[in-house]
């Protein structure tokens, strides 16, 4: 079986969960004996295309490609170049022939390439995984509202409107149904989360093509407990992995730190943050950032970004992870990073998070967006003995790469059986229908009910 895994990004250049599951589920794929798997991965500025072609290498390895595209439309995931998208988009994949398409993001290839991959490849069997809510808000997919930070239970096109005042109800409801069109294409959608699941169903795509499949992860050898000092000592060193930005709850986390009292704290205890992408946020949050760390003094580190390789060793002198987001966040890698190393999680209850980490099992929950209700937990985790030891016995060992693969595995091969595929894909030329004549709009809540 081929196939052929898209990602909005490669984790060579950026570190993003998405980025890293695609790139798992690539490496899973490829390690079965009859699979064959290809990744493209997207890339942008400050990348440098080459003249004449959107394809780079960039000594990736075998089978893995990056192809650049900036010229995006973030209201209607849409890409404006779609001539590259019939020409050496399509190219690449024709040459590839794969059996299925597994998009992981189609953010930077434009909602587009499912029409045009369908166009293409008519007996493929067409995947897509949802790593958030971008399809159904405007607001980086977050579901929270702009006006004050809350969190957004249900998105309408009236709702939308208020979020963003310049923008009419009726365009967002236009909005909703241009993606909904390119939708109808897809054979199956992945959910690692049992929650974004519901709230797309909810949304109107259909129950009967969501999948719940968790992410796999690359596993290696686990970190060992960070070592007490002689005599005895506490679990008292917390950790931030991830990238920085005004969802994740790193704010949150920087002031609860600074109100843990004295007694509870003292010298022993310490923050340490691994974060990356800080220069890429707004200037009133780097300012924000860099001041709550300054503040807090002798409490937090900040140690900048790291790669993947790194983390192992970073664990090492980690007790605690803390995962704070104040979005109803799908699946995030760091908990199952820090469950393949035997560390329990801290975490937001809502969304993913509470589904994934269990209160008092497995880590503990603070109220999301609570800085008060965070450093109650902290303090919990300072004062026991016992508590940590208690938590780590009961970590699960998070799903692997290849295992996730061999799920994902027999999952195409339902979907090909549906589709009654022969044994290599049919090809047919594809041309992008002028924007007026974007697929039918016979669709919506109607059509998918």
């Amino acid at each position: 079986m081929k196939i052929l895994v898209l990602s909005h990004g490669h984790p060579t250049f950026s570190i993003g969960g998405a980025e890293v599951a695609s790139y798992n589920l690539h490496q899973g794929l490829d390690a079965l004996s009859d699979c064959e798997s290809h990744y493209l991965g997207r890339v942008g500025p400050p990348v440098v295309p080459h003249q004449g072609t959107p394809f780079l290498s960039l000594r990736q390895k075998e089978r893995e490609a990056l192809f650049y595209a900036n010229d995006y439309d973030y209201f209607r995931l849409s890409n404006r170049d779609l001539e590259t998208v019939s020409s050496h988009f399509l190219n690449f994949v024709r040459d590839i022939a794969p059996d299925v398409v597994h998009v992981h993001h189609f953010l930077g290839f434009g909602v587009e390439c499912l029409y045009a991959l369908r166009k293409t490849l008519p007996n493929a069997a067409i995947v897509v995984t949802l790593h958030e809510y971008l399809s159904i808000c405007h607001n980086h997919g977050q579901m929270v509202k702009t006006r004050n930070g809350a969190l957004c239970h249900k998105a309408t096109p009236a709702d939308c409107a208020m979020c963003f005042p310049d923008v009419a109800a009726a365009r967002f409801m236009k909005r909703e149904l241009f993606l909904k069109a390119f939708f109808r294409h897809v054979d199956a959608f992945v959910s690692p989360s049992r929650f974004l699941l519901e709230r797309y169903v909810d949304w109107g795509v259909p129950r009967d093509k969501m999948v719940f499949l968790e992410n796999g992860l690359e596993i290696g050898e686990a970190a060992p407990p960070r070592p007490l000092p002689t005599g005895g000592g506490r679990r008292s060193h917390f950790g931030y992995f991830g990238q920085l930005n005004q969802f994740k709850g790193i704010k949150v986390l920087i002031e609860a730190v600074a109100r843990v009292p004295a007694r509870d704290w003292g010298e022993d205890a310490m923050l340490s943050v691994f974060g990356g992408n800080i220069e890429v946020q707004p200037e009133s949050f780097q300012r924000e950032f860099r001041r709550l760390v300054a503040n807090a003094g002798r409490r937090v580190r900040f140690f900048g970004s790291y790669k993947g390789p790194e983390l192992p060793r970073l664990m090492r002198d980690v007790d605690w992870v803390v995962v704070p987001s104040t979005w109803w966040e799908n699946s995030p890698v760091v908990i199952q990073e820090a469950f393949l190393h035997g560390r329990p999680v801290i975490a937001s209850d809502i969304g993913g998070m509470a589904e994934k980490v269990r209160h008092n099992v497995n880590g503990l929950h603070f109220r999301a967006g609570s800085a008060e209700s965070l450093v109650d937990r902290m303090v919990e985790a300072l004062r026991s003995r016992e508590l940590w030891d208690r938590l780590h016995a009961r970590i699960p060992r998070p799903l692997g790469n290849v295992d996730a693969a061999e799920q994902h595995r027999t999952l195409y091969r339902e979907l090909l059986a549906q589709r009654g595929r022969a044994a290599a894909p049919s090809l047919v030329p594809f041309e992008i229908p002028p924007r007026a004549e974007a697929p039918p709009r016979r669709f919506g809540r109607a059509a998918a009910e």
